[in-house]
Formats: C-alpha cells, sequence, structure tokens
C-alpha cells in the first residue's frame, strides 16, 4: 500500500469513505460458507460462493443464489480478528430491505 494511500485512509467506520474501501477490499474473494444467527444459533444458509459489488450494491452470492444485497453506502462491514471471513450488515434488499447480518468465510488457499 502507498504512503498517500495509508494517509488517506479512512479510520471512522460510519463514513462512507471507509465503507466503500472495505467493501472494495473484499470484494472478489471467494468464501466458503455463508452464516446467520437465528434465535441464538449460527445457520448456514449458503456454501460456496462470493463477494462482489455491481451497481454500486454489495452481493453475497452462495448456492447459485443470491443470499445478500445490501447498497454499499449503508453496509457496516468488518472483518473477524481471525481474518477468516467478513461480518456484513445492512437492509438486504433481497429479502425485503430487513436489517439483516450475515457471516461470510472465506475459502483458505494455501500460498
Amino acid at each position: 500500500m502507498g504512503l498517500f494511500k495509508r494517509l488517506t485512509k479512512s479510520k471512522n467506520p460510519d463514513s462512507k469513505k471507509f465503507r466503500r474501501e472495505m467493501a472494495y477490499a473484499v470484494s472478489g474473494q471467494h468464501i466458503k460458507y455463508v452464516t446467520e444467527k437465528r434465535d441464538g444459533v449460527d445457520e448456514v444458509i449458503g456454501r460456496n460462493g462470493g463477494l462482489n459489488i455491481r451497481n454500486d450494491e454489495f452481493i453475497v452470492y452462495a448456492s447459485a443464489d443470491v443470499v445478500f444485497r445490501c447498497p454499499v453506502d449503508e453496509l457496516q462491514i468488518w472483518e473477524l480478528l481471525s481474518r477468516d471471513g467478513v461480518v456484513l450488515t445492512g437492509p438486504d434488499l433481497e429479502h425485503g430491505g430487513i436489517e439483516r447480518t450475515v457471516i461470510a468465510y472465506y475459502v483458505y488457499y494455501r500460498k
């Protein structure tokens, strides 16, 4: 990462700039599975997919279906401490605009 990018990187998680930077940073990742917490239990809602951005919407694609779709500027996003996945919270346009939180776990590639 260049010096200029490091100096101008947003650190406020509520800013549009931070949300866009995080969305573009994880976009293109392949995912192993996606979970959502329902009644205190993590349930797998999709397997084998990817994270993409199209028309300013962040899309989680898994199990040959769109499981989560949210405008980039309204998406709260942060990576897990283990760096094995990402937590996404926002209004899900694919399911009527209700607020949802899903966790997408990356595919592990040995390098």
